[in-house]
């Protein structure tokens, strides 16, 4: 049985599969980022900005419920869409499946190949703020 993170990966990378090359897809990415929420002024502060990123983003988790909430922001477009990948996948999601689950999405979708470096360091280093985020709240149970 697959679980929730796994599912929303399998669905991301089924949806980029429509796409036939990487300026589709980095415009699909760039669509995405443009229908992320906006955070007030008051959230877009140090404590909140993820650290090894090129381009500003902040990032906040949220436990309700047993399960982790996510709302981030950046300032620059592919990564507000790969913020809104980030989302999809791991927002709602108990820290037990974001802990269990490797992110082979980015993998399935050669992101690495396709980013620059520092997006993929970016793309990387939120990642692992999500994953510190569960284990924490795991901690705290």
């Amino acid at each position: 049985m697959t679980n929730e993170v796994e599912a929303a990966q399998q669905e991301i990378i089924e949806e980029f599969q429509f796409f036939d090359n990487w300026m589709d897809r980095y415009q699909y990415l760039i669509d995405l980022g443009r229908h992320l929420p906006g955070l007030d002024e008051s959230e877009r502060v140090d404590e909140n900005k993820i650290r090894g990123c090129q381009s500003q983003v902040w990032f906040i988790a949220e436990q309700c419920n047993g399960k982790l909430e996510f709302r981030a922001i950046s300032d620059a477009a592919i990564v507000s869409g790969l913020i809104a990948l980030l989302l999809r996948i791991y927002s709602g999601k108990t820290p037990q499946q974001i802990l269990a689950t490797p992110p082979d999405f980015v993998r399935a979708l050669q992101l690495e190949q396709h980013l620059s470096a520092t997006r993929s360091n970016g793309l990387a280093s939120m990642l692992e703020a999500i994953r510190a985020f569960a284990a924490e709240a795991l901690q705290a149970t």
